[in-house]
């Protein structure tokens, strides 16, 4: 199956094909085709999986070439690794599931024949992303994304914020883009390949080291915070929630945000060793993120834009392994990989909630809604318990993980960490209390009511990952092994500490912010309409001022310069143009008025021009 693991892009591809071509021929059945074209690519990566894990830790790296892309420069093939299968397992699996969720969903939509044709687009992107070989191949997957979630958020362009919302998204990661292809640049005129295994013998044969591998290290970073959502480039991820909830689950869990992460660690040898400033710069972005994306969750009464928060939150804590080194990369890959089961199950829920409240989205409209939708409640609780970190479940074990490694590596950067997984407890705690207890707050013509099955199975599913999966992957080592052969291993082994201070401190912390949550919004009333608040809530509603940030430093000086420059091509470039000629016709329009077409004045005029000229000469040779 590994020669055949193309099959994993081009059955979403061929199913996106199919469906824009033929049309409304496919309304019937085209989202029946597009959950096929996924489940056939997941079933193609369970069995590379399993052919992988048969061999020997040595050829767990295989290359599979295609055709010859760029002559002389890069052919086009697949690299399947133990980290590129993980990741394929993640987007195919995770995203067959928010395929078959979208049934139902999407069920009343008469466009969606064309939103699982997007689906397909998005899941074959993202496998093109993590299988491609070679920085080229990489680079046009992360495009593909980045069109499908413009196509996905404006899904519904007939609302101006949809639009308006997949514009910003799009703008704001070609600034990521743009780091990303100039980092390409410098590693192919320094090592004139862009293939990985071929740098990694470049590198392991002589390490590199100077100013171009630190910038190749920033700007690759650029790239990932653009697709990541990472500071200073997450300005798009809350907007991006205008888009149906299923494609806010796909870009959150299985694609788009994970990319950034991917990039880091698949680029390690350019962030190596851990005290590089490149890494640093890396952790320390994961940190602000971090915290930055949880402050934001606080104050959201939007249900998916407080989970858009967290998930800048949690990538952040991803980013923050991934600056660590081979020491961190296992738990920041666990916890990517158990953070798209949780946080899918999250979304799906919210949407599972939506869909019997009439898409409303206001939490402070909800309230005692585990009476009326039990498995919608159930699994959305598993989803919450994982992402706070609840002892057991899979959040417990990857996010702690990070927590650990972190404040050995990095003790400031790790204990912010602590900090944030406590602000995480307080705002995932209000957000289920606001949303499941306490006294119901809808509006008069809500119905609320359980999803179809349709719907409910796969958040059953997801809550099993979120339950199982991060114990699974962390204890006795096992997905550490398993990425050694792709990643590298770390000096000292990673072992997960069930009594560490760090992590007794993150427990206490996170029981905090739950028991804080329970007195504001569990307990006491929660107002219909939101409080103003402090300095600090408004700073926080307004998503920290990123929007009005960006618009300082780039919306207006960028305004103010195109503004010059049409007045000075009106008055410089066209006036210069326009005073010439202007010049010429005024002179030739005065000239005319000699050329009166009567002999008798020409005859005269040459007469009075010949004495002229005979005063002249005669002058002349007087002197």
């Amino acid at each position: 199956m590994i020669g055949a693991s193309w099959l994993m892009i081009a059955f979403p591809l061929l199913g996106a094909a199919i469906l824009l071509i033929l049309g409304r021929m496919t309304n019937r059945w085209g989202h029946l085709l597009g959950v096929a074209m996924s489940l056939a690519s997941f079933v193609v990566a369970v069995l590379t999986f399993l052919e992988i894990i048969g061999l020997p830790a040595e050829q767990r790296r295989q290359a599979v070439h295609l055709y010859e892309f760029i002559p002389g420069m890069v052919d086009m093939g697949l690299l399947i690794d133990p980290l590129s299968i993980s990741f394929a397992l993640l987007i195919t699996g995770v995203g067959s599931l928010i395929h078959i969720y979208s049934i139902g969903y999407m069920s009343h939509d008469a466009e969606r024949r064309r939103f699982f044709s997007y689906l397909n687009l998005f899941v074959a992107a993202m496998l093109l992303l993590v299988l491609a070989d070679n920085y080229v191949g990489l680079f046009i997957g992360w495009e593909g994304v980045g069109l499908a979630s413009y196509l996905l958020i404006g899904f519904w362009q007939f609302k101006p914020s949809a639009a308006v919302a997949a514009k910003k998204a799009f703008i704001v990661n070609r600034v990521g883009d743009f780091g990303l292809l100039v980092g390409m640049f410098i590693i192919l005129a320094t090592f004139h390949t862009l293939t990985f295994s071929e740098l990694g013998k470049q590198i392991a044969e002589n390490p590199p080291s100077g100013g171009a591998v630190t910038a190749i290290g920033l700007l690759l970073l650029l790239g990932a915070c653009g697709k990541s959502a990472q500071l200073p480039l997450q300005s798009w991820l809350l907007d991006a929630m205008e888009g149906p909830t299923p494609v806010s689950a796909l870009i959150h869990a299985a694609t788009m945000v994970t990319a950034g992460v991917y990039l880091v660690v698949r680029s390690g040898a350019f962030f190596f060793p851990p005290d590089s400033a490149q890494a640093l710069a890396v952790s320390i972005v994961g940190a602000a993120t971090l915290l930055a994306g949880a402050i934001i969750g606080c104050a959201k009464d939007d249900i998916k834009k407080g989970l858009a928060g967290s998930t800048m939150s949690q990538i952040g804590y991803m980013m923050l392994g991934a600056g660590l080194g081979p020491a961190g990369y296992a738990f920041a890959i666990g916890h990517l990989i158990t953070h798209g089961f949780f946080k899918a199950d999250l979304f799906l829920g919210a949407g599972s909630v939506m869909h019997g409240m009439n898409d409303e989205v206001n939490m402070r409209k909800y309230g005692g809604l585990r009476k009326h939708m039990p498995i919608t409640f159930a699994t959305f609780f598993i989803g919450y318990l994982a992402i706070i970190g609840f002892p057991l479940l899979s959040g417990y074990f990857t996010k702690d993980g990070i927590i650990e490694t972190a404040v050995h590596h990095q003790p400031i950067l790790g204990w912010l960490a602590v900090l944030g997984a406590g602000i995480t407890g307080f705002y995932m705690s209000r957000m289920v209390f606001m949303t499941f207890f306490g006294e119901k707050r809808w509006e008069k013509d809500a119905h609320p009511h359980e999803s179809p099955a349709v719907m409910t199975w796969p958040l059953m599913i997801l809550s099993l990952g979120a339950l199982f999966l991060g114990g699974y992957l962390i204890l006795s080592n096992r997905l550490y092994d398993f990425l050694s052969p792709a990643v590298g291993t770390a000096e000292v082994r990673p072992e997960f500490d069930f009594a560490s201070t760090a992590g007794l401190v993150t427990l206490a912390l996170v029981a905090v912010g739950a028991g804080f949550a329970w007195v504001r919004y569990g307990r006491a009333e929660v107002p219909a309409v939101a409080p103003r608040g402090s300095f600090l809530t408004t700073f926080a509603r307004r998503d920290l001022y990123g929007d009005a940030l960006n618009e300082s430093l780039f919306m207006r000086p960028g305004q103010w310069l195109t503004r010059f420059a049409v007045y000075f091509d009106n008055r410089g470039i066209d006036g210069l143009v326009n005073g010439l000629a202007a010049g010429i016709g005024g002179t030739s329009g005065r000239l005319r008025r000699i050329q009166t077409g009567f002999a008798r004045s020409y005859a005269l005029s040459i007469l009075f021009g010949a004495a002229l000229l005979a005063g002249a000469l005669l002058l002349v040779g007087n002197i």
